[in-house]
């Protein structure tokens, strides 16, 4: 079995690298945290015009999938590049809305699919049960927002952040269940809007609504993600089972894209830490020839190496077990490669001014957004098959440690 990239989707992965090897992402995404988002939408205009978006979004609205596997590896790059900007939020969004449509509430893909799928516009999408911040919502002056979907969609969706440091108001708005979506037209002013499910609709019901966004911006891990709270009331756009199946989906495909920008911020150290150990002296000669560092840099390979087929079977088969167990692994490898790289770069891996802090800032709050890892470890336990043998039989030692 070759459970590897076809050329094609090879050839794909390579076309990004290069576009975003060209583009100077790393001035874009200080762009983007000082407020101009101008840089940041004419690279991700850019992006959307190789079909990046169309991936997530049905050929009957002029996409070109859903093909989870080639977006799988655009987010891998998008993620080694470091490129600022809601990119996974997007794509769920596109996901969300294609779904709608093929459970026949098509007015909404209508509506927004066109302007996503050319780049013209961002989302950011949160789901009930997870983070209740509009991500990037700089400058915004209306919010897409989802409100309670009930609990099919609570169990796909994100935990909540724990990168927003926003004290008793986010908490209190956590509780609330708000979900949003910003769109950002590429004219530099974001245009927010937010998706909502009503916290008192049915289980297996939910509304959809474009809600003004707004409100003050909160405290982040990561300066290039703006967390806003969107606002309250605005229109209705669909409403029904429906609305909760599909955003149940578009969390499972969320945490999927995000378990892959894991791995490339996690390779993206990993390299960045490898070159500067070849260049870094001590006692005459370079610290990469210590045995301790070569050591630590190749359980840092290794961790990365173990979570690259979870995301290619998690991207296959899109099972709740197989994307929680690739977002769990990702993230730990993302995280534990950002914590060997912070150490073998000594202070200088402090200073905001070494372009190594855009991905160490980074791999914490992506290692815990659309699921953190004992969120994850919980689904991955939940969709093991039950023990099999007679009733009462004492459990094995294997299944013990699995289950405790």
């Amino acid at each position: 079995m070759r459970f590897l990239p076809t050329g094609e989707q090879s050839d794909f992965a390579r076309t990004l690298r290069s576009l975003l090897g060209a583009a100077e992402v790393p001035a874009t995404v200080r762009a983007w945290a000082a407020g101009d988002h101008g840089p940041g939408l004419a690279l991700w205009s850019r992006l959307a015009g190789t079909g990046l978006c169309a991936l997530a979004a049905p050929e009957a609205y002029e996409g070109l999938g859903p093909l989870p596997v080639e977006l799988a590896l655009a987010f891998v790059e998008l993620g080694r590049a470091g490129v600022a900007g809601p990119a996974v939020e997007t794509a769920a969004t596109v996901v969300l809305l294609g779904e709608l449509a093929r459970r026949g509430e098509e007015a909404p893909a209508k509506r927004f699919l066109p302007g996503l799928l050319t780049g013209d516009s961002l989302a950011t999408l949160t789901l009930p049960g997870g983070s209740p911040y509009a991500l990037d919502a700089d400058a915004a002056e209306w919010c897409f927002a989802v409100r309670g979907a009930g609990d099919t969609a609570t169990a796909a969706g994100a935990g909540p952040a724990p990168d927003a440091g926003a004290g008793d108001t986010a908490a209190a708005a956590a509780a609330s269940g708000v979900a949003a979506l910003t769109a950002a037209s590429d004219s530099g002013s974001a245009r927010t809007r937010a998706l909502a499910l009503a916290p008192d609709a049915a289980p297996d019901a939910g509304e959809l609504w474009l809600v003004p966004g707004g409100g003050e911006r909160l405290a982040s891990l990561d300066p290039a993600r703006g967390l806003f709270l969107p606002g309250a009331g605005g229109e209705p756009l669909a409403a029904g089972p429906a609305v909760s199946a599909a955003a149940g989906v578009a969390a499972r495909w969320a945490r999927l894209l995000t378990a892959a920008q894991c791995l490339g911020v996690g390779e993206a150290l990993l390299a960045r830490t490898v070159e500067y150990v070849k260049q870094r002296t001590q006692f005459g000669v370079p610290v990469g020839s210590f045995q301790a560092v070569k050591h630590r840099l190749a359980d840092t390979l290794l961790d990365l190496e173990f979570a690259r087929p979870l995301l290619w079977a998690a991207a296959l088969s899109l099972s709740d077990g197989d994307v929680a167990a690739a977002k769990l692994t990702a993230g730990e490898a993302a995280y534990a490669a950002a914590r060997t790289a912070l150490q073998l770069h000594g202070a200088v891996g402090y200073t905001e001014e070494l372009d190594l802090s855009l991905w160490l800032r980074r791999a914490r709050p992506l290692r815990d957004a659309w699921g953190g890892p004992s969120q994850c470890r919980a689904e991955v336990v939940r969709s093991l098959p039950a023990p099999s043998g007679p009733p009462g039989l004492p459990q094995t030692t294997a299944t013990r440690r699995v289950t405790t």
